[in-house]
């Protein structure tokens, strides 16, 4: 046997044994992780808000467990409805809370199809830029986000114009998903009210219409 040759054999015999004891290693290392208890457990997937966007599907929903609706009303060029998502509908206490009471709804307000609701048909309306839905539930006050909550049966419903906290949310979901609306007025509610699931900002100022 040449030189060249023992050298080359040699390098080969040291490469497969430098691979077998990182094999050796790694698998030593994932043994470990399995079985020792103070390794980080892996995260839950966080909830979310479960959102419904066929109004038919909803009225369907409906018809097998009346439950209160909260409708998001939006736009896609809509900035503070992007905020809103981001910063207030991903709070877990309100995500929970609005999956336990209502329905959640995401309307495109500028959605061109024809909304078949209640029996009547709702269409395009060029002069809003609107859906007629959309017109009718925000009684024409055409702001974005725009909120609209309605009692079971599709009862009463209630627009909130603007933009609006995590704080804020919660009085108007505890307002009329634990019926205190049925008790006292929505401006003494909100102003005895301390918000529990986030702190820091003020409760709303613009008064529940109707109310």
């Amino acid at each position: 046997m040449n030189l060249c040759k023992f050298v080359q054999m040699k390098m080969l015999t040291m490469k497969r044994l430098l691979l077998s004891a990182l094999a050796v290693l790694l698998c030593g290392q994932m043994v470990q992780a399995k079985t020792d208890p103070n390794a980080p457990a892996p995260t839950d997937k966080k909830e979310e808000i479960h959102w419904i966007t066929s109004i038919d599907e909803l009225q369907a929903k409906m018809q097998q467990n009346p439950k209160k609706v909260l409708i998001d009303m939006y736009t896609g060029w809509c900035g503070w409805c992007k905020k809103m998502d981001a910063d207030t509908y991903t709070n877990p206490a309100l995500v929970k809370y609005i999956n336990n009471n209502y329905y959640a709804v995401k309307f495109d307000a500028e959605r061109q199809d024809t909304i078949h609701f209640q029996g009547k048909d709702y269409f395009f309306a060029p002069q809003y830029k609107a859906n007629g839905f959309a017109i009718e539930l925000m009684k024409g006050q055409m702001t974005y986000p725009h909120t609209v909550f309605m009692l079971e049966n599709f009862q009463n419903p209630t627009p909130i114009p603007g933009y609006r906290s995590v704080q804020e949310m919660e009085i108007f979901l505890t307002y009329f998903g634990d019926n205190m609306y049925r008790r006292r007025a929505y401006d003494e509610y909100s102003k005895n009210y301390t918000p529990r699931w986030s702190n820091g900002q003020p409760a709303p100022s613009t008064p529940v219409p109707g109310h």
